[in-house]
């Protein structure tokens, strides 16, 4: 996907009008479609208020990762002193087979949460 679809999918996910978020960015509604259909590439400043609005990092829209999260939320505490980052780089460092324990066991716990919510 490249990134005038990722803009794009991004926008009609969160129902948000093309005109809507021309008025947020500051943008003309015909730069923001120019962006979706892959007319015209942003700037960086551009890509970075899309970024910001859309709560993904510049990496993700850029096609460079998968991963959506901004890098600043990989600071945020999840519990005690443990951060976002933490527990990524504790899970990198488990050989495959406990990293497959450990996706195994988050699948378990969200099916639990599921269930505990009907």
């Amino acid at each position: 996907m490249n990134l005038g679809e990722k803009l794009c999918r991004l926008r009609t996910e969160r129902g948000i009008y093309l005109k809507e978020l021309a008025a947020e960015l500051h943008l003309s509604i015909s730069a923001v479609s120019s962006y979706e259909n892959g007319v015209h590439s942003p700037d960086i400043k551009t890509l970075e208020k899309f970024a910001r609005f859309y709560n993904v990092s510049a990496d993700y829209l850029l096609g460079r990762t998968e991963c959506m999260i901004p890098i600043e939320d990989l600071e945020k505490e999840l519990v005690g002193q443990y951060t976002v980052a933490n527990f990524m780089n504790t899970v990198l460092e488990l050989s495959p087979a406990r990293r497959q324990d450990v996706a195994n066991y988050i699948n378990l716990l969200k099916a639990a949460e599921g269930e505990g919510k009907k």
